[in-house]
């Protein structure tokens, strides 16, 4: 009943919004609230500014496109702000189609499905509700009925510009239905809707000699000629097509550069002039954003043709490469598998992220900056400290190439190998190795990629094995010493005891024997190398713990070895030195005795409960690290 439920709260919700009334009380709505009779492009910019932005990493984040897009914060901004904003203010940027330009499954098509059903939403909200002239098929902007004669007023009155004309169909309706009294003429809200064509229109190419301008721009309706005595009657047209259904909204070309020439020549008129010819009348006023993506083969295509010279000038390329953060691809990963039937299955901590990493170096370029090897370059653009650079660093990097993210290996081919991991393998569970190996096998079958690339890219495999292979050490290496906490503390408390004593120049009493002996140096040296203090950092490195442990004992607080990050990792990789043979031994044994199996079982619970493997996976885990560490 729930549901039931909620469907008739949305009816009622929708109910709610209609509003219909004669032009004159339009006028007392535009008076308040001037945002009504706004353009399409100031629609969709203060749609997405509505979502609100913030600031991360020195990149502003517009938030509209989050949850959605991943990785493309520098483009989307340009969108927004070099396309948008400026077309908002009726600078001649809204004069231009805007072309998202990049490889496939870059994002090209989410960004203008989220902008086609964010104006959905939108037209939905006091802010972006959008009025029409009643009965009209291209939901015609009411503030046309008024005569351009009187333009300038209406401007002083109300302070708001008018463009367009009046269209054929309504003009005459104005004379024979109203009788030439504007202020009579029924003014209604329409909301936006893809399904309903309103507002928002799709065209998609198809084979030139089939396809109809009139899927554009309407056609002449046969069976009422006899009715109404003529073909230039505007009652005789159905004004059906995507661009005067896409009136008031947003018009989507898919593969624009692929249409026949005779369907680019009206978006001439349609972007310069906001009007095109439709049947044997005036021309026909539009106010749509008009938006198409490509692929860059296609775009040098289309350029290079100077018979397409007329409509250079009228498009605004934005690129969309791929992401080339690798946090920021697996969160790409993340929400394909949840969208698809994959959600069930257990993919192993780290499993996206290599499969993140081979697909950010394929599309990375080899910077030829001294010092920078193509896995800092990885790090670097995924925000993560690199010793010896900094942002300016980065941004650097950044403009070495203007075209990096626009080629390699694409989410989709990606998404397709873990798929055949899953299937192949038959469990509900795989691993990094899984994905690496698929990826791996379904290279032979690329039939894009060159006999070159294939080897780079057999290469960023090796490479993506090679940090999985620290990823995986160090998870066990957690998992293990967390399961030796005992032994953990026993042996921070023995180092800080060797600590206290060389920083104050004292003797250790032995618990045992009670003899006094000099502080030890081989065992302080052999947790602080784990971190590669040198022998010259020492003493400040061992005056800065006692620091530390003052301060939390002046504050009442106990300082344990997670108190200090690099005493914690220190004492972990100290402590996992010496469990290696345990690992080993745990880990390779076909037939582990008692003491072995508790050990096992306590590492598993531990990789289960806290770093999100199943059962399945952390035994796969710890066979693989016993390898690792057997070599």
């Amino acid at each position: 009943m729930d549901i039931l439920h909620k469907l008739r709260s949305y009816r009622e919700e929708e109910n709610s919004l209609k509003w219909e009334g004669t032009f004159a009380e339009y006028l007392d709505i535009v008076k308040a609230r001037k945002e009504v009779a706004q353009t399409a492009h100031s629609r969709v910019y203060h749609m997405i500014k509505s979502a609100g932005a913030s600031e991360k990493d020195g990149q502003k984040v517009h938030h509209f496109f989050g949850g959605e897009i991943f990785g493309l914060e520098e483009a989307i901004d340009r969108l927004v702000e070099e396309y948008f904003h400026p077309a908002a203010k009726r600078l001649d940027v809204r004069k231009r189609i805007l072309l998202l330009m990049g490889p496939v499954s870059g994002g090209k098509s989410t960004i203008v499905t989220l902008l086609k059903r964010g104006l959905e939403q939108y037209s939905k909200t006091d802010e972006g509700a959008v009025y029409a002239i009643k009965g009209c098929p291209m939901h015609e902007d009411p503030l046309h009925l008024i005569p351009p004669e009187l333009r300038d007023d209406f401007y002083e009155e109300y302070g708001i510009r008018i463009e367009g004309s009046l269209s054929p169909l309504n003009t005459m309706r104005l004379e024979k239905e109203y009788d030439g009294r504007i202020e009579n003429v029924m003014i209604e809200r329409i909301l936006f809707s893809e399904d309903r064509r309103v507002g928002i229109g799709t065209f998609t190419p198809s084979d030139p000699k089939s396809q109809d301008i009139a899927d554009l721009t309407g056609s002449i309706d046969f069976s009422t000629i006899a009715e109404f005595g003529s073909e230039s009657d505007p009652r005789a047209y159905r004004f059906d097509g995507e661009l005067n259904k896409a009136n008031r909204g947003i018009m989507e070309f898919q593969e624009m550069l692929k249409l026949d020439e005779k369907f680019l020549w009206h978006l001439l008129s349609l972007t310069q002039e906001g009007n095109f010819k439709a049947g044997r009348f005036a021309l026909i006023s539009a106010d749509e954003l008009i938006v198409a993506h490509t692929n860059e083969t296609e775009y040098r295509s289309f350029i290079a043709n100077k018979k397409n010279e007329a409509l250079h000038s009228r498009i605004i390329v934005i690129p969309i490469p791929y992401n080339l953060k690798v946090s920021q691809e697996e969160r790409i990963y993340e929400k394909m598998i949840s969208d698809s039937d994959m959600a069930h299955v257990h993919i192993a901590p780290h499993a996206l992220r290599v499969a993140a990493i081979f697909s950010v170096l394929t599309r990375l370029k080899v910077s030829k900056k001294q010092g920078i090897d193509i896995l800092k370059k990885m790090r670097l653009y995924d925000g993560e400290n690199v010793e010896g650079f900094n942002r300016v660093d980065v941004e650097e990097l950044k403009k070495e190439f203007q075209d990096e993210g626009m080629s390699g290996i694409d989410p989709r081919y990606v998404i397709n190998r873990i798929s055949s991991a899953i299937i192949r393998k038959e469990v509900p569970s795989i691993n990094a190795l899984d994905v690496l190996r698929s990826l791996k096998d379904g290279l032979d079958q690329h039939a894009s990629i060159s006999k070159e690339d294939r080897e780079n890219y057999m290469n960023y495999i090796g490479i993506a094995r090679r940090e999985y292979d620290e990823m995986a050490k160090k998870e066990v290496q957690k998992a293990f010493v967390y399961s030796y906490e005992e032994s953990a503390k026993t042996l921070m408390d023995n180092y800080l005891d060797n600590v206290e004593a060389f920083c104050n120049k004292n003797k250790i009493r032995d618990p045992l024997t009670g003899e006094e002996m000099n502080p030890d140096e081989k065992l302080m040296r052999s947790i602080e190398e784990q971190i590669g203090v040198s022998e010259n950092a020492k003493k400040s490195f061992r005056e800065e713990i006692l620091i530390r442990i003052s301060a939390y004992a002046r504050k009442g607080q106990r300082f344990d070895y997670r108190s200090h990050d690099r005493l914690r990792e220190a004492i972990q990789k100290k402590l996992f030195a010496d469990l290696k043979d345990v690992v080993k031994i745990t880990t390779s044994t076909a037939t582990p005795d008692e003491s072995q199996l508790k050990k096992i079982n306590e590492v598993v619970v531990r990789l289960i409960d806290e770093h999100g493997y199943n059962s399945t996976s952390a035994n796969e885990l710890l066979r693989y690290v016993g390898s690792l560490l057997n070599r």
